[in-house]
């Protein structure tokens, strides 16, 4: 008995490591270039989408954790500012769906996305899809596990 609780304790030790290893204390920037592009060409003079843009570029996006490609990580801060600029008030269950639809349809199925103000988490993700993030005050944890087949 004391030993799975020794071996259980390592494990949680080695994992709480490995996370804290993972952490980004930097801001990543927006990856709306093409939108930069046009406004300076002048191609799309659209006055409410350019409001929008300026609107979620001010909204700055914090990496808590990340163990995903940065173009990944870019698509996930896209569509999430997305969602929530479509928002009058933050719906936790529409953000959080919102992005698990994206990237079950984009990257295959098997991902899991919470959204929230104030949460507490432990999962086991599959390599390269983790992603722990902040814009404002929402906290937004995106994850992919493995799929595996039932044997009946």
């Amino acid at each position: 008995m004391r030993d799975n609780m020794d071996t259980a304790s390592e494990e949680l030790e080695r994992r709480s490591k490995y996370l804290s290893s993972l952490i980004q204390k930097t801001k990543i920037k927006s990856d709306g270039v093409e939108e930069e592009k046009r406004e300076k060409d002048g191609k799309d003079n659209h006055q409410p989408e350019q409001q929008q843009q300026q609107q979620q570029q001010k909204q700055p996006v914090r990496v808590r954790a990340a163990d995903m490609a940065p173009a990944l990580q870019r698509r996930a801060f896209r569509c999430a500012r997305e969602v929530l600029a479509s928002m009058p008030k933050l719906d936790s269950k529409r953000l959080a769906l919102a992005l698990k639809k994206e990237f079950d349809t984009s990257y295959g199925p098997a991902w899991h996305c919470i959204v929230g103000t104030s949460f507490g988490s432990y999962v086991t993700h599959s390599l390269g899809g983790f992603l722990y993030f902040s814009i404002d005050k929402v906290y937004i944890l995106l994850f992919r596990t493995a799929v595996e087949p039932l044997d009946h």
